[in-house]
């Protein structure tokens, strides 16, 4: 089987090779599965916690420049590790959390600010798509920049205020379904210091 180096793996994820990928998921996706199972969780919450872990560090990599000082492995292992951690603590399971004996490094605290932005938005979409096909329309077109006018002309409204009218409408509904959905109250909660999971 091909081996890489760690530049090589960083490189990799970066640019989307698949060959890195799926590299990454057969070598270095079991022991977080294990861990994940081990400590209260299924082997649905190990796949959603890889994808979690792979997209935080997609995105320190299009952000920062990553230099690790340990192996990717072990990299990938503690951002999975305090992941789930945070997991954890939100279903408060936390107190019947088995330590693990792999090896494990000291994260920033970027990693979960960037993982709550992730939570965030996927909030966001769900109730956005629970919204009728029109407010979803109207919302599109206005985050793009479209001017209300040229709005009210795409989507046959009478006129410019009434898209206007629309916009407002269609932005409260969208507000109150996250602020009514319990899982929005969860993630305005104060976030925990880091010191807490990375042990």
């Amino acid at each position: 089987m091909q081996e890489y180096t760690v530049e090589e793996i960083l490189s990799g994820i970066r640019d989307k090779d698949t060959n890195v990928l799926d590299f990454i998921y057969k070598n270095y996706y079991h022991q977080i599965k294990v861990f994940i199972t081990q400590n209260q969780g299924s082997r649905e919450d190990a796949k959603d916690i890889y994808q979690d872990a792979m997209l935080v560090i997609f995105q320190k990599l299009q952000h920062d420049n990553l230099k690790l000082t340990c192996s990717f492995n072990t990299y990938l292992y503690s951002v999975s590790r305090l992941l789930w951690l945070k997991q954890l603590e939100k279903r408060k399971l936390w107190k019947q959390y088995t330590e693990d004996a792999e090896n494990f490094v000291t994260l920033d605290e970027s990693i979960l600010v960037l993982y709550d932005l992730n939570e965030r938005y996927k909030l966001y979409q769900t109730h956005f798509k629970r919204l009728s096909f029109s407010c979803q329309k109207v919302l599109e077109l206005f985050l793009a920049r479209i001017p209300l006018k040229e709005i009210a002309r795409i989507l046959g409204f009478k006129s410019e205020q009434y898209a206007k009218k629309r916009k407002h409408q269609c932005k409260e509904k969208l507000v109150i379904s996250i602020k009514n959905d319990p899982e929005f109250h969860e993630l305005s909660r104060h976030t925990q210091t880091n010191k807490q999971y990375n042990g």
